[in-house]
């Protein structure tokens, strides 16, 4: 479906948790939209109106739709936009820096189909300097001059997946231009759907802030996974601890311990910013690091205290059946990403015992060495399990009944009342 003359394009790239709800907002303010995807099978699901995450029904994909949304593998949608935004991942390589091979590949392909005039968006997180050091170059590698034929800016994606409360559009924008009319042409395109947008000086400004956020989160997690360590060895009730220091209206920040970090953010995010510092600067990002090593080593502890807990039993890690529920990183969402209840199954099965799962989100679960499909009868595996291990809080999950189903419960999440069998982290 071809745009209606005068009526702005925007194509997004990268289809996933982050592009397609973009996408959706985009749509919504009469934009049309082009979602590109460089994978022809979910191209095809799309475009029948099959949605593959969990913040996008399949109606309202075909709201999408109906309202001139197309999914595309063909970069010719690219040469057609006014807006192309680029939403793909950027992990992190196996030597623990960014991978930016997606944004490498995702901007080489705009520079070949650039539309003049038109605002490029990096919504990718990544580290500081990219979009000046790594984007724009390409985009200028076939003759393009900024500012002139094209327009570049950096506005960090803030989506909570799974959140009843935030969205795209009511949640606030960071924008970080080039220069300063990059910034504005960025600021005019992103003030059509989203409530809230805020100018920032610059890209570095930008991509920075967006590591803020996460390192914050992820060095105030690490700081209560630590205390919930020492306050089991001194008998004393981290949950009450942190309920009681809660209720100061003032300089305190509610954070609750757990078997690990998990998702597209908080394990990877900071480690872009601790990159940086040190192939720029020369020194470490200590905070970083040491979250980091705290962060880690919560699995390997939670494995530790299942040991001990099957111990008080008369029962060895060896061969002890063990229930698994919830495997997600994250409460009532389907992802799996870098769920810390990935390396809690790898520190038990490499002890042998028998690990088994149930998750309401989840049929089977990609583990090394073969996954595991769901248990079905969930009363049942609770009760012929050795010990419940409670690693995600899922709303489905009526945690005091299961509990009291079973022979040990140990809360990893704080989510169950006082009972003679239950234990928590």
């Amino acid at each position: 479906m071809a745009a209606e003359e005068n009526q702005q394009t925007a194509t997004v790239i990268g289809q996933g948790y982050v592009g397609l709800p973009l996408a959706q907002a985009i749509c919504a303010v009469g934009v049309k939209v082009y979602g590109y995807e460089i994978s022809t099978s979910r191209v095809e699901a799309l475009n029948s109106g099959t949605s593959h995450i969990d913040d996008l029904s399949d109606d309202e994909l075909r709201g999408m739709i109906s309202e001139g949304y197309e999914a595309s593998s063909s970069p010719g949608v690219i040469a057609e936009a006014d807006f192309i935004v680029i939403c793909v991942p950027t992990p992190l390589d196996e030597g623990g820096g960014p991978d930016l091979r997606a944004v490498e590949a995702a901007t080489r392909t705009i520079a070949d189909h650039l539309k003049p005039g038109a605002t490029v968006l990096l919504e990718s997180t990544t580290y500081p300097g990219t979009t000046e050091d790594v984007v724009l170059p390409i985009l200028e590698g076939g003759g393009n001059v900024h500012g002139r034929d094209f327009f570049l800016a950096f506005s960090p994606e803030r989506v909570d997946p799974g959140s009843s409360s935030y969205g795209i559009t009511n949640t606030p924008k960071l924008v970080g231009g080039i220069t300063a009319i990059a910034t504005a042409r960025a600021t005019a395109f992103y003030e059509q759907f989203v409530d809230t947008v805020v100018p920032l000086s610059g890209a570095k400004e930008a991509e920075t802030a967006k590591l803020l956020e996460n390192t914050y989160r992820h060095v105030n997690i690490a700081l209560v996974n630590e205390m919930a360590r020492f306050c089991h060895d001194l008998d004393i009730n981290i949950w009450e601890v942190i309920r009681g220091a809660a209720t100061k209206p003032f300089g305190f920040q509610k954070f609750t311990p757990g078997p690990g970090v998990g998702g597209h953010c908080i394990p990877i995010d900071p480690n872009y910013l601790s990159f940086q510092v040190k192939k720029t600067l020369g020194y470490q990002f200590r905070f970083v690091e040491l979250a980091q090593e705290v962060n880690n080593s919560m699995p390997q502890y939670v494995g530790s205290r299942i040991s001990d807990l099957l111990n008080e039993q008369g029962k060895p890690l060896n061969g002890a059946k063990i229930l698994l529920l919830g495997v997600t990183y994250k409460p009532d969402i389907a992802d799996q990403r870098e769920s810390p209840a990935v390396p809690v199954a790898k520190v038990l099965r490499q002890k042998k015992a028998d690990v088994t799962f149930h998750d309401p989100l989840v049929e089977e679960w990609r583990l090394e060495g073969g996954n595991l499909h769901r248990v079905e009868d969930l009363d049942s595996a609770i009760t012929n399990a050795d010990i419940v291990v409670l690693l995600q809080h899922h709303r489905d999950y009526d945690i005091d009944a299961l509990a009291l189903k079973a022979k040990v419960f140990f809360d990893t999440r704080g989510g169950a009342s006082n009972g003679n069998n239950v234990h928590r982290l």
